[in-house]
C-alpha cells in the first residue's frame, strides 16, 4: 500500500505557531513520526506540505493511478477550498481528513470542511495520534 500525505499551509511553523493549540513538536517531529507511522505497518508513504493551494492541488492530481489513498490536513483551506475539494473527488482515491486540533471546539468558521466532503472520515484533537488513525483506517480498509 502506497499513500500521500498532504499537509497545507503553516503545518511547517509547528513547535512556533500557537504552541497551547498545536504544541512544541515541529514539522520535522511530524514527518519522522508518519514515516516512522507507516513503516512499522510496511506502508509506503510520500509526506509534502505546501502553504499553496495549487501545489496541494497538483499533488493531489498527480496521485491518481500511483497510490492508494491520501491523508490530508488541509489546514486553513479547510474552510475554504474548493479546488481542493474538486480534486478530491476528480482522483476518487479514498481520503481521509486530519487535524491536530479539535476544529469543532473552536471559532465558528473553522467547522467547515470543504475538502471533508470528498473524505470517507475525519479525526481531529488527537494531535500527531489524529494522522495515526487515518493511516491505520486506511490500512486496515484497503491495505
Amino acid at each position: 500500500m502506497k499513500l500521500l500525505i498532504l499537509n497545507g499551509p503553516n503545518l511547517n511553523m509547528l513547535g512556533i505557531r500557537e504552541p497551547d493549540i498545536y504544541g512544541r513538536r515541529t514539522y520535522d517531529d511530524l514527518d519522522a513520526f508518519l514515516r516512522r507511522t507507516c513503516a512499522e505497518r510496511g506502508i509506503e508513504c510520500e509526506v509534502f506540505q505546501s502553504n499553496h493551494e495549487g501545489v496541494l492541488v497538483d499533488m493531489i492530481q498527480s496521485a491518481y493511478g500511483v497510490v492508494d489513498g491520501i491523508v490530508i490536513n488541509p489546514a486553513a483551506y479547510t474552510h475554504t477550498s474548493v479546488a481542493i475539494l474538486d480534486a478530491l473527488k476528480a482522483v476518487a482515491l479514498p481520503a481521509v481528513e486530519v487535524h491536530l486540533s479539535d476544529v469543532n471546539a473552536r471559532e465558528e468558521f473553522r467547522r467547515v470542511s470543504y475538502p471533508g466532503i470528498a473524505c470517507e472520515k475525519t479525526f481531529a484533537g488527537q494531535g500527531f495520534d489524529s494522522y495515526k488513525l487515518a493511516i491505520e483506517y486506511l490500512a486496515e480498509k484497503y491495505g
